[in-house]
């Protein structure tokens, strides 16, 4: 896989808390929601970087025990970014999800 976030991929995103995966994902799905319907390029971009950020997750083994959770999340958000028709996903839900955890990994700094 060719990444786009290469540091994150060389072992940089094993050393953020959940909490800031979860945020950093958070802000991919933001810029999606940013450029939907505006500039598609622009859209697709920031879809493939969530996507990545994603799987960086997923093969992260220290959440082996939130796996369902972070599977389900990718799902969901696939279904909102091909339009909702199977779970009436909103890219917007999705953000407001990850919103939370941008707040809490910003706590205290």
């Amino acid at each position: 896989m060719n990444f786009q976030h290469k540091e994150l991929s060389k072992g940089g995103w094993q050393k953020l808390s959940l909490a800031e995966q979860f945020a950093n994902i958070g802000s991919e799905v933001s810029r999606a929601i940013r450029w939907q319907g505006k500039d598609e390029k622009l859209f697709w971009s920031a879809v493939e970087r969530a996507l990545e950020l994603f799987y960086l997750t997923m093969s992260d083994l220290r959440w082996h025990h939130r796996l369902k959770e972070i599977t389900r999340l990718h799902e969901v958000f696939c279904d909102a970014v091909l339009g909702g028709e199977e779970y009436n996903s909103r890219l917007e839900a999705i953000e407001r999800y990850f919103f939370y955890y941008a707040l809490y990994s910003r706590k205290g700094r």
